[in-house]
Order: structure tokens, then sequence, then C-alpha cells
């Protein structure tokens, strides 16, 4: 009985990549939320005040991207592009899916104190 293994050198390639996947969000992260918002943001930094809705819209923005970059890296895939590997489209999709279950996690917080302050005796 033969079993096949997967031998160490792609078990540390794949390490690799996701070592090198795990430090590319927080330098895209800075690039990609652009625009006036993050300057927005940026300008009330430095008086040590970030509005809560910019920080809200730039999240969600963020999360959009995600999601559209991880959506069109499986198309490519699917089409044949060699310069999409499986393990990227894999990588793309779950931190997509992750970012969007926590993002749905702090909204269900927003509305369960939404409601707790509309309960409220006054």
């Amino acid at each position: 009985m033969t079993i096949n293994a997967i031998d160490s050198g792609r078990i540390e390639a794949m390490l690799a990549q996701l070592k090198a996947a795990a430090q590319k969000p927080a330098s895209e992260s800075t690039a990609a939320k652009g625009g006036a918002a993050l300057a927005n943001i940026q300008a009330n930094q430095e008086t040590k005040r970030v509005d809560f809705s910019d920080a809200l819209k730039s999240s969600l923005d963020n999360v959009n991207k995600m999601q559209i970059d991880a959506e069109s890296m499986g198309k490519n895939f699917a089409m044949g592009d060699d310069k999409v590997s499986l393990s990227d489209v894999m990588i793309a999709g779950q931190k997509a899916n992750i970012s969007f279950q926590a993002t749905i996690q702090v909204r269900n917080k927003l509305v369960s104190a939404y409601h707790d302050i509309m309960n409220m005796a006054i």
C-alpha cells in the first residue's frame, strides 16, 4: 500500500506563500484605501480624532475591494491565466470571506447596541 505524501519542499513553499500573503495586506491596506476618505482619516489622525463614519466607510470599501479582487482572481484562474495560482485564489477567497464575516459581526453588534439604546427607559 503506497501513500502519496506531500514532500517537505512543497510544504515549505506553501508556508512561504502564506507568510508572504500574511505580510501583503498590511502594506496594501493603506495603499488600497486611497482617495478622499484616507486623506480625511489622516488629517483627523493628526489631531488624534478619527471620524467613525470615515473609518466605517473605508473599512467597508476595503472589504468590497477584497471581494472584487478575489472574484477576479478566481475568474482569471478559471480562464487559464498562468500568472494566478490556485493557492493565491484560495487565499484571496478566504481573506475576503473572513473580512466579510467580521463585517457582519460588527454590523450585528451595532444593531444590538442600537436596540439596547432604543429600549432604554428615559
